[in-house]
């Protein structure tokens, strides 16, 4: 697998006992995805964002059916559930269970989960950081049916939502509608579910605080260690790129900024799969891109500040990472790209 070393989905156990339980079999599943045809009986397959999209859409093309990622979180039975997801279940309250889901999300896939509320309204949205297209529909049904699952599990209640809007075209069935029984618009600019934030107040009879009190802690920890591993990536490349411009910097200098030892941050670095030479890269490419992306900085200038000596030698360097020069990918870019800030860096 290409990509960050964060980049990581679990599928878990309820994935492919729900797919049986619609009649596809899992090994013809993975082979009309291109994945290994044994993932499943690993217990929890690891895949990319863009396997996990090859996953559903391989689904979505051996069914045909615009209701399927519906009837897969009708069928699931709870108990079967990743801790992440059972937390949410036995929550304290609907707001309290989605809460839960959007904190510990992370555990499996990913993404993040953003609730936004304002007049008397709860919206929802999904957001797969690594994810390169857009979501498969049915990837899309599953997320929302999910969360009205939750609801509706959870209070013992059948609880509708306001609306759902979806970006696709109307598929002409009446599956969405059926399920989610509230208004369903589609070609809409996002996939959004709204729900109606009363609902979210209602009691779950089913609260287990014993339980919650079990799992919490461990699925904190669990978090906290995905995030330490992520976010060192990003840490480094921030400290690399305001020290660019002063020369090449080195490891310890590093380090020494991060309040670390060299060799905990060179392990660090190790665990995550890549090497401070990589990061390097990374931080000159991702910054000569947001300085070029400033109409006003001169192509010199810009050489200068990601610690190149001169011009010809950024020139080189661009070419291999674009295939263009830097002139070339701004007028390519230069329209389509905001100027973005990076803290400690300016071209004036």
């Amino acid at each position: 697998m290409s990509g960050s070393p964060a980049d990581r989905c679990k599928i878990p156990r309820a994935f492919w006992l729900a797919v049986e339980h619609v009649g596809v079999r899992p090994a013809a599943l993975l082979r009309q995805a291109r994945l290994p045809v044994t993932l499943h009986l690993n217990g929890q397959g690891l895949v990319s964002t863009a396997q996990f999209f090859a996953l559903w859409r391989a689904l979505e093309e051996l069914t045909a059916d615009p209701g399927l990622g519906i009837k897969l979180v009708e069928s699931a039975e709870t108990a079967v559930y990743p801790p992440s997801s059972l937390a949410a279940f036995h929550a304290r309250d609907y707001r309290d269970g989605l809460s839960r889901l959007a904190r510990f999300k992370r555990l499996c896939t990913p993404e993040q989960l953003h609730l936004s509320e304002q007049g008397g309204e709860c919206s929802i949205t999904w957001e797969r950081i690594y994810a390169t297209e857009a979501e498969p529909p049915i990837a899309v049904d599953v997320d929302f049916a999910t969360l009205v699952e939750l609801g509706r599990r959870g209070t013992g209640q059948r609880l509708t939502p306001v609306r759902v809007e979806f970006q696709r075209a109307d598929p002409k069935s009446n599956a969405h509608r059926s399920y989610f029984e509230c208004p369903v618009r589609y070609g809409q600019s996002r996939n959004v579910l709204i729900l109606k934030s009363a609902d979210l107040d209602r009691p779950f009879p089913g609260h287990n605080p014993e339980l919650l009190e079990l799992l919490t802690p461990a699925l904190a920890s669990a978090l906290g260690e995905i995030q330490a591993r992520s976010s060192i990536r990003e840490q480094v490349k921030i400290v690399l790129k305001r020290s660019l411009a002063s020369g090449r910097p080195e490891l310890c200098d590093v380090a020494f900024d991060l309040g670390m030892s060299e060799r905990t941050l060179q392990r660090r670095i190790t665990d995550e799969g890549s090497t401070f030479r990589e990061l390097l890269v990374e931080a000159r490419q991702e910054l000569g891109r947001q300085l070029l992306s400033d109409p006003s900085a001169e192509i010199d200038e810009v050489a200068c500040l990601l610690g190149y000596q001169d011009t010809s030698s950024f020139y080189r360097a661009f070419r291999d990472w674009e295939g263009v020069t830097p002139k070339q990918w701004r007028e390519r870019n230069l329209g389509h790209v905001g100027r973005q800030v990076v803290p400690g860096v300016s071209v004036h």
